[in-house]
C-alpha cells in the first residue's frame, strides 16, 4: 500500500479542491482561499499561486516577523458516481510567507507554506506524516490521470468491473445475488479499489501483479485483471 506520505503528496499534487486556513481571514469567501494552482518544491515546501489581492496574499504580506502559520485542507471526492463519494482529507500544516517575483501570470503571488506537520485520512485509514517523510515521498505516477481513466472505467468497461466480484469467492457470489452495482473508486500504482453499492455498500480492493509505473504498465495491470475475473 501507498505509505501516508505518499498519500498526502498526492492530494496535494493532485486536482482536489482546497482551501488555505489562516488564523483571522475566517470571514473570507471560501473561494478567496482556494489557490489557483499548488505546487511541490524540491525542499518539500508547498507553493500556493493566489490573486494578488486576496486574503490569503494580504496576510503573507503584512505578517509581522514571517510567522504566519496556516493550514491547507485538501478535499478528496471521487470522480464516479457512488454513495459517500469523499474519499479523504488531508491537512498539511506549517508557515506561510509571500514570494515574491514567483509568479508568472501577472496580477498573481505564490505562497510558500513551509510544512511543519501534515495529517490524512483517507480511504487507507488516518495517519499523521512528519515534515521530513512529506519532503521526501512522490505522489503516485496516476495521479493526473486517475479522474479521466476512473471515469472511463466506469462508462466504458462497466461490465468488466462488475466481473472483478467474481474475484472475491462466496462474497463476490453474494454481491451478484443481491444485485450490487459495482463502481471503480480509485486508482494508484498497486492496485484497483471498486466500490460495491446497494442495501449495504462495501468496497473491494484488487492488486496489480506488481506496481505500474505508467499507463502502459496500467493497461497490462488492467488486462490481467479482467482476464483473471472472466476466466
Amino acid at each position: 500500500m501507498p505509505s501516508a506520505a505518499e498519500r498526502t503528496r498526492t492530494l496535494v499534487q493532485s486536482t482536489c479542491s482546497s482551501v488555505l486556513l489562516v488564523p483571522g481571514l475566517e470571514g473570507a469567501r471560501p473561494e478567496q482561499l482556494s489557490p489557483q494552482a499548488r505546487a511541490v518544491g524540491t525542499d518539500g515546501e508547498v507553493f500556493l499561486l493566489f490573486p494578488a489581492d486576496s486574503p490569503a496574499v494580504r496576510a503573507a504580506t503584512h505578517a509581522q516577523d514571517d510567522e504566519l502559520s496556516a493550514v491547507l485542507e485538501i478535499t478528496d471526492v471521487a470522480p464516479v458516481a457512488v454513495p459517500n463519494r469523499i474519499r479523504g482529507r488531508a491537512w498539511v500544516s506549517g508557515r506561510l510567507t509571500s514570494v515574491p517575483g514567483l509568479a508568472t501570470e501577472p496580477g498573481y503571488m505564490m505562497l510558500r507554506l513551509e510544512v511543519g506537520e501534515a495529517e490524512v485520512d483517507d480511504l487507507w485509514g488516518a495517519s499523521h506524516v512528519e515534515p521530513e517523510a512529506f519532503a521526501s515521498a512522490s505522489a503516485d505516477p496516476l495521479v493526473a490521470h486517475e479522474t479521466e481513466l476512473l471515469q472511463h472505467l466506469a462508462s466504458a468497461h462497466s461490465d468488466q468491473v462488475q466481473a472483478l466480484g467474481s474475484l472475491l469467492g462466496e462474497r463476490g457470489r453474494l454481491q451478484e445475488a443481491a444485485g450490487r452495482r459495482a463502481v471503480p473508486l480509485a486508482l494508484d500504482r498497486f492496485g484497483l479499489r471498486v466500490r460495491f453499492t446497494g442495501e449495504r455498500c462495501f468496497d473491494a480492493r484488487f492488486d496489480f501483479p506488481a506496481p505500474v509505473a505508467d499507463i502502459t504498465e496500467l493497461r497490462r495491470a488492467m488486462h490481467t485483471l479482467f482476464e483473471a475475473a472472466a476466466a
